[in-house]
């Protein structure tokens, strides 16, 4: 197993890619701390992976409160004595944007607060129980739509992008002390929360969901979209020893959604 007495947080680990990421860290050998700010997800989860005999806790946490993700990062080396892991994958987002001069601001700053700020918190307090045992790996979620801008979606745009940034400095500043820090960048991922997203598009667009489905899958060059657990095994892949000579990347995993011009993007 890949990450065989390992320990990982994951944060937004109750549903979506966070849910696969820790399914996929818990068979490949890794205790699991799931954190959201929905415990009752989170619980689901861990029960899952204990019901299969492996470790897990579930936290409820804000990440984008210090003290909460102080006691998360405590909670967790009192349970399992250490950390090894932390995957930064919780996120907001709103599909209710809007262009600039027209974007409601609580949603810029709840976003930025949450993806930006929630992240360098979460990887703040990791590095402080990492650093003293000179081991231990970071992996950031960022987006596709950190790499190209979206109109009418600049808070989510921007915080991923800053994601991208933040894992560029922090991999140089973590270095010295042997901890990698990457990116993975996923496209559309078959999610609950893509699907209704898509289901709510169709319908404020007046078509049926199966051509918003059609267009959606054209817009990559694989012409389908990513599955979660793909995203999570990319994600095992930057977590393990397996990438060991890697840090400061950004992995896009996103069925070429990436290659298209974003121009062809926003006509879906």
């Amino acid at each position: 197993m890949k990450l065989e007495d390992e320990v990982a947080i994951i944060t937004g680990g109750g549903t979506g890619i966070g849910k696969a990421i820790s399914l996929a860290f818990a068979d490949e050998g890794a205790a699991v701390v799931a954190a959201a700010r929905n415990v009752a997800r989170l619980e689901e989860v861990a029960n899952q992976i204990k019901s299969k005999g492996g470790k897990a806790r579930a936290i409820q946490t804000d990440i984008s409160d210090h003290q909460q993700v102080k006691r998360m990062v405590a909670e967790t080396v009192k349970e399992f004595g250490k950390l090894d892991i932390l995957i930064n994958n919780a996120a907001a987002y709103s599909y209710n944007n809007a262009d600039v001069p027209d974007m409601n601001l609580d949603n810029w700053y709840d976003t930025l607060t949450v993806n930006v700020s929630g992240t360098m918190l979460c990887a703040r307090e990791a590095m402080k129980v990492m650093i003293p045992r000179k081991s231990g790996v970071i992996v950031n979620v960022s987006s596709v739509a950190g790499i190209s801008g979206h109109p009418t979606e600049s808070p989510y745009c921007v915080s991923k992008w800053a994601i991208i940034g933040f894992t560029e400095v922090l991999a140089i500043e973590a270095g010295k002390h042997n901890i990698r820090v990457n990116t993975i960048s996923p496209g559309a991922t078959r999610t609950k929360e893509f699907e209704e997203m898509i289901t709510a598009l169709a319908n404020k667009r007046g078509i049926t969901e199966e051509d918003m489905w059609r267009k959606l899958k054209a817009s990559n060059s694989l012409n389908r979209i990513a599955e979660p657990e793909e995203i999570a095994r990319a994600v095992v892949f930057m977590a393990s020893d397996d990438s060991s000579a890697m840090t400061g990347h950004n992995m896009i995993v996103s069925c070429g959604f990436h290659l298209i011009h974003p121009q062809e993007i926003h006509r879906l």
